[in-house]
């Protein structure tokens, strides 16, 4: 049978050359789903549930608005810890 090959997860912002970009024990994530970030983690330690409730706008160099631009990510209703991607915004 076919096994597909797992990657370990990475967290958004990390450094490209961080021998572990992966979660922290500790440290509370957020799933990124689709668009330009998809499958990525973003760190939410700290963050106000407010803030939780909003999502959010992350620069990113490869969505349509390359550099300066943003991808923009907002919660799953009732689906745990995953934000969707809504769109790009410069």
């Amino acid at each position: 049978m076919y096994e597909p090959i797992r990657l370990p997860r990475r967290v958004y912002g990390a450094d490209h050359d961080d021998p572990d970009p992966g979660p922290r024990p500790g440290r509370a994530y957020r799933e990124l789903v689709g668009g330009p970030l998809d499958g990525l983690l973003l760190d939410v330690t700290g963050w106000s549930g407010a803030a939780l409730a909003e999502g959010a706008a992350l620069p990113t160099e490869i969505g349509a608005y390359g550099a300066g631009g943003r991808a923009l990510y907002a919660p799953r209703a009732g689906v745990g810890p995953k934000w969707d991607w809504t769109g790009d915004a410069p």
